[in-house]
């Protein structure tokens, strides 16, 4: 199956500073079918979430008629860190995965996606990483249990000292062990780390490759298409050419102006990217 962009899914990346609503209704006059939602407040605070109020904006999704795809609850700004050496953040965090698994469950959303988390930068690294593989190993048998497919995704070494490429994420992968745990192919973190599409899919299989996020940058950021350096072409010809037939989401932080009216830069997105 030829690449299409009917897999690109809504995002409300960017659209934090406007109602969840204002986010949904572009994504259904843009015509896009799945979404992936980030989990930050004021949309979808996970802490706060109930089983009601994520049954509330399912309706608010279908209504529109689109679906929840995957629930990327935010891992990074806030104090979240399964890796931590700070017993009582790191089961904090490990609790707020296992509750996004149930919230998943109740916005009819397939995929969570997760982060390794970093230690201290003057512990070892193999302290931290056992811990981080302990906690994704217990979050995914959760969320298995629940029907729920998990993702990692790596990251840039500014945000964590354990997986920053996809070497490291296959590593992880593998001593982990979970069948319903694959990758996250990131084409910011990809640049960053100096690889592209066809390394990433050595290191990991095509099997393992199950979501990606679509964006632009100098090689860091993440930038609407256009905004920033990527080679957009080589990266669709060598995911067309691997056969990706799963999803893919722009994930648009910008320098902050995207968020004060993110419409015209997924439309930016959207035209760049020009898939049938």
């Amino acid at each position: 199956m030829a690449l299409s962009s009917r897999q690109i899914t809504g995002s409300n990346f960017a659209y934090q500073h406007l109602p969840f609503e204002t986010f949904l209704d572009d994504a259904a006059d843009l015509g896009r079918e799945k979404l992936e939602l980030w989990g930050i407040a004021p949309h979808l605070h996970i802490p706060r979430l109930r089983d009601a109020d994520a049954r509330s904006i399912r309706r608010s999704i279908e209504a529109r008629g689109l679906s929840a795809y995957c629930l990327t609850p935010e891992q990074v700004m806030y104090p979240v860190n399964v890796a931590s050496p700070v017993a009582w953040l790191r089961a904090e965090s490990i609790a707020l995965f296992r509750r996004a698994a149930e919230l998943c469950v109740g916005l009819g959303a397939e995929l969570l996606l997760l982060t390794p988390g970093r230690g201290h930068e003057n512990e070892a690294t193999g302290a931290a990483w056992r811990r981080s593989v302990d906690a994704i190993g217990e979050i995914t048998a959760y969320a298995g249990a629940l029907g729920v497919e998990c993702v990692l995704e790596p990251l840039q070494r500014v945000e964590s000292n354990l997986v920053n490429d996809s070497r490291t994420l296959a590593a992880m992968l593998d001593e982990i062990g979970a069948a319903n745990l694959g990758a996250v192919l990131d084409t910011v973190t990809m640049a960053v780390a100096g690889e592209n599409v066809d390394d990433a899919f050595e290191a990991l299989g095509g099997d393992r490759v199950r979501h990606v996020h679509l964006i632009d940058g100098r090689p860091a950021g993440h930038l609407a298409w256009g905004d920033g350096e990527l080679p957009l072409d080589e990266y669709l010809s060598a995911l067309d050419r691997r056969g990706y037939d799963r999803w893919m989401t722009f994930e648009l932080f910008g320098d902050g102006t995207y968020a004060r009216d993110p419409r015209p830069a997924v439309e930016q997105c959207h035209a760049r990217v020009g898939l049938a």
